[in-house]
């Protein structure tokens, strides 16, 4: 138990840091200048949704799992993260979607899969044998 616990804050700093290298890419891409407000105006809506996904998702119980918990992650962030957008006003076309979705999905949940054959495939608590 020891083990799955430790990876929690590797797990929150790691995906903190995907969903916000995410809206630099994004917003430097279209911008091309680096602009703080710019940068937290993009970036706020996926990181409440990154808060959401982790509240839903329990992460805690398994936070370098792939599938069970990465999968979670990558689509309530993605999801929140979209519709926080949409109902402040900002752009959600159809393409940035896309990308949003791909390219969180291949991070979010990409880690977990490298982490997971890190550590030797041990994402959940061993069972006693009787």
């Amino acid at each position: 138990m020891a083990a799955k616990k430790s990876h929690l804050p590797i797990a929150l700093i790691v995906d903190l840091i995907l969903v916000v290298l995410f809206t630099i890419i994004g917003h430097y891409t279209h911008s091309h200048n680096f602009d703080p407000q710019g940068l937290l105006t993009t970036a706020w809506p996926f990181l409440a949704g990154l808060g959401i996904a982790w509240l839903l998702s329990a992460v805690w119980d398994r936070p370098i799992a792939p599938l069970a918990t990465g999968t979670a992650v990558w689509a309530i962030t993605v999801l929140a993260g979209m519709v926080l957008r949409a109902l402040t006003g900002a752009g959600t076309q159809g393409a940035f979607i896309v990308v949003a979705a791909t390219l969180n999905l291949i991070t979010l949940v990409g880690w977990r899969l490298i982490a997971t054959a890190v550590t030797g495939g041990s994402t959940s608590p061993r069972r006693r044998r009787r």
